[in-house]
């Protein structure tokens, strides 16, 4: 299995044109920078990873570009981060038609605050456990706050007690409200957890409450549908700024581990 933290900032790439090697084994000289892995879309249902969105390197530095959206199932991983496989199947419209996707009725989880069914506040979505293979979720996790999550770590909630998307939030059924935590510094000295997420509280609001949740949410971007949020993935054409090319042969090694993670858990 592999979680949605571990994709965030990852480089992603495309062959150069002719390259008819290995592209897990592609090296600088073979690939050209797409962007980074920002945010992982899921399907309508919420329960699938389709792909994920890619942020565009600025042009010249200045000129923002539209994010790209790369499929799941169009991409390897190599030394230097994920590799699109398809070419222009593996991206943009080209990919959402391929995998007849409802594009405004997907979903942004990272970020979006979750709620049981009969309106008990979970906290919000800060991060997923899905197959790379399949992009089946396993387990969402849901923290209160980056304070109280260090001391009272997750609530961690199967994938199966999803309802679904509503109104901004994500629904599960009502059993999530009594899971128990995967741990955290006070979870594991034993410290009771209302006692442990009242101090994450009072510690956090002390620091602004407005300024906390800015940084605590923007951290991952607001989850949110795509629909609402008005993505686009046209592409553009215009090039990457030479400076970003010019960086990619200081990547080599950097994503050793997570290669190895990534291809472990898609076997």
């Amino acid at each position: 299995m592999l979680k949605v933290s571990q994709l965030m900032g990852i480089y992603v790439f495309e062959p150069k044109r002719g390259f008819s090697g290995d592209l897990c084994k592609a090296s600088n000289k073979d690939l050209t920078v797409l962007g980074q892995v920002h945010q992982v879309v899921f399907d309508p249902k919420g329960l699938g990873v389709v792909g994920m969105l890619v942020r565009k390197p600025d042009v010249g530095g200045m000129i923002k570009r539209r994010d790209a959206f790369l499929a799941l199932d169009s991409m390897v991983a190599n030394d230097f981060g994920l590799v699109a496989t398809r070419g222009a199947d593996s991206l943009d419209e080209q990919a959402i038609e391929r995998l007849g996707l409802d594009w405004d009725a997907c979903i942004l989880w990272t970020g979006m605050d979750a709620k049981t069914s009969d309106g008990k506040e979970l906290g919000w979505v800060s991060d997923v456990e899905f197959s790379p293979k399949t992009g089946r979720v396993r387990a969402f996790y849901v923290s209160d706050g980056s304070v109280a999550k260090s001391l009272v770590g997750n609530v961690v909630i199967p994938g199966d007690m999803l309802i679904g998307y509503k109104d901004g939030y994500m629904v599960v059924q009502p059993g999530a409200a009594g899971l128990s935590l995967d741990g955290g510094l006070a979870a594991k000295a034993g410290v009771g957890y209302a006692r442990a997420k009242l101090g994450g509280k009072q510690v956090a609001a002390k620091a602004g409450k407005a300024a906390g949740d800015a940084v605590e949410k923007g951290a991952y971007g607001l989850g949110r549908m795509i629909g609402k949020a008005k993505k686009s993935v046209k592409t553009d054409k215009k090039s990457a700024a030479k400076a970003v090319g010019t960086q990619l042969g200081r990547t080599k090694g950097m994503f050793g581990s997570f290669v190895d993670e990534f291809k472990k858990a898609s076997e």
